[in-house]
């Protein structure tokens, strides 16, 4: 496929029909077929990924990052807040803005942490980082504390800002690090078991109602999690919440003793899996975000029980949910750009540019391969899964943040 251009790549005329006002596309124009099954679609928005800089360039770095998502045919992520210096002050939200601003090929967006330290014992300095990050969260911790978590909804309100949570009872994970299911049972392991989610989220739900807090909930994992957001949903509060691939893809019957198959929260059961599938036909869910979690070959080489938590994931995303969910008739390919592009920047306000698109072979079959990522990270459950969808090239504001060696760019 050639290309032309002068410096940057322009939008091709198949996107002008985005209603960027509602980031919704008009006429479907990512059905359009450039030429030889090549297929345009909206820039992607993942509104929960770990970047890890600064304090962990190891594992990952914004320039890693940013160009592991490009990959992916993402152009805007959010990044999470457990860094060192945690983003909860101007002064160490800086840090990572200059950073973001120097190296990201993206738009990357910082969250701002609720509390300081992510230590769950003090309000971080919430209104003079509002303006500067995209919502507020802990992600990686739960906030322990009811008070704490009401104050944090309280201010959050006051500066038009989300509450993005990370829902997990400290109480209630007894040494967890798997699902608390028959694999857990069968080999020996030490389960997590699913109320540690689901009953925080019920606590943050009564805290919503009271405060009037907008609220959403990060990579829901179980039925009762699914089921209390359609409740709460129906009842008119205002929350959203995600899930990530691998909890749609696989479930504890899946699990291997390797790192790869270690997240928090963890892979959950048959049942659980389900009731997820269904939560993102009927609308309960609204995005899904990849969690990309990256960390050291070492810190994912220990097992189950003793790796780090965590997986990469945004460069396989799209494949995943196209391969097994459209290709299969469970979702529409319209429903799956809404989970992956629309649904996320509506939410949190994040502008789809004319100049943000990523170009695909949606008939291409790959074979996953870690040694191809651009994430420094590796680890992830589904190397050697034969996918469809090919990524040959994302453009962010009208300039290359990806390209496939294959593509030609010709000069004007």
């Amino acid at each position: 496929m050639a290309m032309r251009t002068n410096n940057n790549v322009h939008k091709p005329e198949f996107l002008k029909s985005i209603d960027l006002a509602t980031n919704k596309a008009v006429l479907s124009p990512f059905f359009a077929d450039i030429q030889n099954n090549y297929f345009i679609l909206p820039g992607f928005c993942d509104v929960h990924v770990h970047f890890r800089e600064p304090g962990f360039s190891y594992k990952e770095t914004i320039a890693s990052g940013s160009h592991a998502a490009a990959h992916g045919g993402y152009t805007a992520v959010c990044t999470m807040p457990n860094l060192n210096p945690v983003p909860d002050s101007v002064e160490h939200l800086k840090q990572q803005l200059d950073i973001i601003n120097q190296d990201a090929v993206i738009n990357v967006y910082p969250y701002g942490a609720i509390t300081v330290g992510q230590n769950g014992q003090e309000l971080s300095d919430m209104d003079k980082m509002a303006t500067d990050c995209i919502a507020f969260s802990d992600d990686g911790r739960g906030v322990q504390s009811r008070e704490l978590m009401r104050k944090a909804m309280l201010k959050a309100k006051s500066l038009s800002k989300i509450i993005v949570a990370h829902c997990e009872d400290n109480s209630l994970l007894r040494g967890g690090y798997i699902h608390d299911g028959e694999y857990a049972k069968t080999h020996g392991h030490k389960g997590i078991s699913s109320e540690s989610e689901w009953a925080q989220i019920k606590r943050d739900l009564e805290l919503v109602r009271e405060t009037g807090c907008a609220y959403h909930v990060c990579h829901i994992s179980c039925k009762e999690s699914v089921q209390l957001i359609r409740e709460a949903k129906a009842e008119g509060l205002n929350v959203t919440c995600e899930t990530g691939p691998h909890y749609l893809i696989l479930d504890d019957s899946n699990l291997q003793e390797d790192g790869r198959f270690k997240m928090n929260p963890p892979l959950r059961s048959r049942e659980d899996r389900l009731a997820l599938i269904e939560g993102i036909k009927d609308g309960t869910i609204d995005m899904i975000a990849t969690d990309h979690a990256p960390h050291s070959n070492d810190e994912k080489s220990k097992g189950l029980e003793k790796s780090a938590f965590g997986i990469v994931g945004i460069e396989t995303a799209f494949q995943l949910l196209y391969t097994y969910f459209v290709k299969n008739n469970v979702i529409t390919f319209e429903r799956l750009i809404d989970l992956l592009c629309f649904n996320a920047r509506k939410r949190f306000n994040i502008p789809l540019n004319d100049n943000d698109y990523t170009v695909w072979r949606l008939d291409e079959k790959i074979t996953v391969n870690s040694d191809d990522f651009l994430s420094k990270g590796k680890a992830m459950p589904f190397e050697n899964h034969e996918l469809y969808g090919k990524c040959y090239m994302t453009v962010c504001g009208g300039k290359i943040a990806y390209k496939d060696n294959s593509i030609y760019i010709q000069e004007e």
